[in-house]
């Protein structure tokens, strides 16, 4: 699961999300072309979004957004749908061996399901040697710019996000 080096970002989009549903939508479009053994960290302020984003993405892989909640106090949440979506919330643990002693690493060594993970900034180690990370600048009623990382050839020609038109 970790990353010895870190690999050379394939792309980077930057997006600008005017409202929570432009929010949803970015997700859903995300979802609907997420495949077994994706993985994506988020990043971003309390109330930037990224919860509402991760619904959004459940919504694209056929689960009801309205069973998705943030598992902040769980750690890990699994869900399914086309595919099985193992959500992860980093927010209140410390380290590695934190993070090991809840099993997340079999999930991720498993590769049947797709990885979600709100904080991953608080456990950067955790990235695999492929991801996709997705932070979001901004909260409150302000449009918030969303950065979208594609890293390793996993993702190369896939996911490539821009504003809607």
């Amino acid at each position: 699961m970790t990353s010895t080096s870190s690999p050379t970002p394939t792309t980077t989009d930057r997006l600008t999300i005017a409202t929570a549903d432009d929010m949803f939508a970015l997700g859903q479009r995300i979802g609907a072309e997420l495949l077994p053994g994706d993985f994506i960290g988020l990043t971003g302020d309390l109330g930037a979004g990224k919860s509402v984003l991760v619904r959004g993405i459940c919504a694209g892989c056929g689960i009801d957004p309205c069973e998705v909640m943030s598992p902040t106090f769980v750690i890990v949440v699994s869900h399914r749908g086309r595919l099985a979506i193992h959500h992860a919330d980093f927010y209140r643990l410390g380290d590695m061996d934190e993070l090991y002693a809840t099993g997340f690493d079999d999930l991720v060594n498993d590769g049947r399901a797709a990885i979600l993970v709100e904080w991953i900034d608080r456990i950067p180690e955790a990235l695999p040697p492929e991801y996709l990370r997705v932070h979001i600048d901004g909260c409150g009623e302000a449009p918030r710019e969303v950065f979208v990382e594609r890293v390793g050839p996993r993702f190369e020609g896939r996911l490539a996000l821009q504003n809607p038109q």
